[in-house]
């Protein structure tokens, strides 16, 4: 690892916020993504059943 000097906790600070804001963006894609595909799926449904 280079040394970061005098700045190391806000760098190190910076690329932890970035990593877990990712993070929270797939984790909400993918649960946002599971809600519209079972909308979808009961919408489908509903459609075939008249």
């Amino acid at each position: 690892m280079p040394d970061l000097g005098a700045y190391a906790v806000e760098v190190i600070s910076a690329y932890a916020v970035s990593l877990a804001l990712l993070a929270a963006l797939v984790i909400f894609s993918v649960w946002r993504g599971k809600r519209v595909k079972r909308a979808l799926e009961d919408a489908e449904a509903r459609l075939r059943n008249g």
